[in-house]
């Protein structure tokens, strides 16, 4: 409510703004607002490991790691012995095939072209590889 403050009667005009209804207007659209904006429906999907009593391997023998590095002139190595496209499809084939899956460590160069990298990781995804990570990228943080 309004008061109304000096000498003159009850007929005079209020000069405050009665804001009650703006609240009320505002409170009103905020909750449509509210109410209107579509639920988040966002998900991850993550391929979790499935429950199997196969027993673990020893844990003293370290897992086999197979680095694959590809040098600025787009050469591709293979445990740091040179090989060309189709001897490496052999050997991403073969590691697929082992129990346990061996890892694939790959380091590609800053200077290697991409398009070469591309196809060798397609040829790992091609043979199966589900074990695979890039290294050395920590190198490439400063840039």
């Amino acid at each position: 409510m309004a008061m109304s403050t000096g000498g003159g009667g009850g007929g005079e005009p209020m000069m405050d703004i009665n804001t009650t209804p703006l609240i009320d207007v505002m409170l009103v659209l905020l909750i449509m607002f509210i109410i209107t904006i579509p639920i988040e429906t966002h998900a991850v999907k993550l391929d979790l490991p499935q429950n199997t009593n196969a027993p673990l391997p020893p844990q003293n023998v370290d897992p086999v790691i197979n680095r694959l590095e590809i040098d600025f002139l787009n050469d591709i190595y293979w445990n740091k012995q040179k090989v060309d496209r189709a001897t490496l499809k052999s050997y991403l084939g073969q590691a697929a095939a082992m129990n346990p899956e061996p890892e694939l460590h790959v380091k590609p160069d800053a200077l290697a072209r991409y398009e070469t990298v591309n196809q060798i990781l397609a040829d790992a995804q091609q043979a199966g590889i589900t074990k695979m990570g890039f290294v050395g990228n920590e190198a490439y943080a400063s840039q």
